[in-house]
């Protein structure tokens, strides 16, 4: 079987950070700031959705292997195109390692993977107090059960702040601020 590895290589040989979780976790907030402090660009893995599964989850509906199949694969060929760029930070929930083979298989060059995880009710919290987004607390339970942590990557707690959690990032992955946020 397939495994994804990682090392704590600088970002030349990580090229692509993908910051993962299941709902709530901040990896948005944590991805946007990152990308904004290393000066890469930002992309939401929730923006590549089809229409339909964006329905389905708004209706209330977890997505099956099947519904994010097309998702993951593009993302995946995106990976490519991304890292031929100079790199990004996406945030994308890759719940499960399947999934990110999936992901890993689209880029040439390890991810560097960091994992936001935490306590139920910190994410079930955030996520009632969202405004406009499809995704609902009650898909929470859900995204928990199909949750597969890695044994590779960054495992960081949600309870530290947005920029704790980047500079977590930044230390451990050797990452370069830019010279504006240096």
């Amino acid at each position: 079987m397939f495994h994804l590895y990682y090392s704590l290589r600088p970002l030349m040989t990580q090229p692509i950070i993908l910051i993962m979780g299941v709902s709530g976790c901040g990896k948005t907030t944590v991805g946007e700031l990152l990308a904004q402090r290393i000066g890469r660009p930002f992309y939401d893995g929730d923006d590549f959705h089809s229409a339909a599964n964006v329905a389905k989850m708004a209706a209330g509906h977890p997505l099956t292997d099947a519904d994010r199949a097309e998702w993951l694969a593009t993302l995946a060929k995106d990976f490519g195109q991304w890292e031929a760029a100079g790199g990004a930070v996406v945030a994308c929930s890759a719940l499960k390692e399947s999934y990110r083979q999936t992901l890993q298989a689209g880029a040439s060059l390890p991810i560097g993977w960091v994992l936001l995880d935490g306590d139920p009710a910190v994410l079930r919290a955030r996520l009632e107090g969202r405004q406009g987004h499809y995704m609902k607390a009650d898909m929470l339970a859900s995204q928990l059960a199909t949750l597969e942590r890695p044994s590779y990557g960054l495992k960081l707690n949600i309870e530290d702040t947005p920029e704790q959690l980047v500079q977590q990032i930044i230390d451990q992955l050797h990452l370069t601020p830019t010279a504006s946020q240096a």
